[in-house]
């Protein structure tokens, strides 16, 4: 399968940045993506994996954000510190986001959080839109939409095109497993949103799930699949 955007699944070992996205590299989202990958892993663990993955791709995905000056008083003497310039919005796609956006908080305290309801209609694999509620200063924030799962790409991009209707302006997409099919789809929609994973897959299969992907995300965390 032709890669998209000239990305190729092992980066996903090597580490890269570039064409738009980052794939964030750390030996420990490894061992931890593979467990969540295992058939044999309970709800329980796959929940818990799975925001521990989001914890730790958390300072990749904040690390250009723009930060001014905050003057304090140390014990000892002043110093010139930093705050950040803009206020941050966690947008998770329900179900599945829910979890990555609870682990991000861990490092991301002071955050509001918004919330994007879709579903993927199996028949046509678009997404269904049934909710949205995101806070009212959306077009000052910096904006990271969450999903653990990057397939089709579709969801992804209609919820980034709500958010844009709505006045966001600054967009970051983070996800735990895309393929070559939902970045390019991403990034043809909506290309000044950068993109960041853990892992790039090989791509997808005729039902339009990730192969070899960790089976269907929200179903897994929420303990609801066969």
């Amino acid at each position: 399968m032709a890669p998209a955007c000239g990305i190729t699944p092992d980066m996903a070992e090597q580490g890269t940045q570039g064409s738009g996205v980052t794939v964030v590299e750390h030996p420990l989202i490894l061992v931890k993506l593979s467990a969540m990958r295992d058939a044999k892993t309970e709800s329980r663990e796959f929940r818990r994996k799975l925001g521990e993955v989001a914890t730790l791709m958390v300072t990749e995905v904040a690390r250009n954000l723009e930060t001014i000056p905050r003057p304090v008083q140390t014990p000892l003497a002043p110093f010139e510190g930093r705050r950040l310039a803009r206020p941050i919005i966690l947008a998770p796609i329900l179900r599945a986001g829910l979890g990555m956006a609870e682990g991000m908080q861990h490092v991301l305290s002071d955050v509001s959080i918004g919330h994007i309801g879709m579903f993927r209609n199996e028949e046509t694999l678009r997404p269904e839109s049934y909710y949205f509620k995101l806070p009212a200063h959306l077009a000052q924030a910096e904006v990271i939409v969450v999903d653990p799962m990057l397939a089709t790409g579709w969801s992804a991009c209609a919820a980034i095109a709500e958010l844009k209707k709505h006045g966001a302006t600054r967009i970051r997409f983070a996800c735990i497993v895309s393929c070559p099919e939902g970045i390019a789809q991403l990034r043809a929609a909506h290309p000044d949103v950068h993109i960041f994973t853990a892992s790039i897959d090989d791509g997808l299969n005729e039902k339009g799930y990730i192969v070899p992907g960790l089976g269907d995300a929200g179903d897994r965390y929420f303990g609801t699949h066969p």
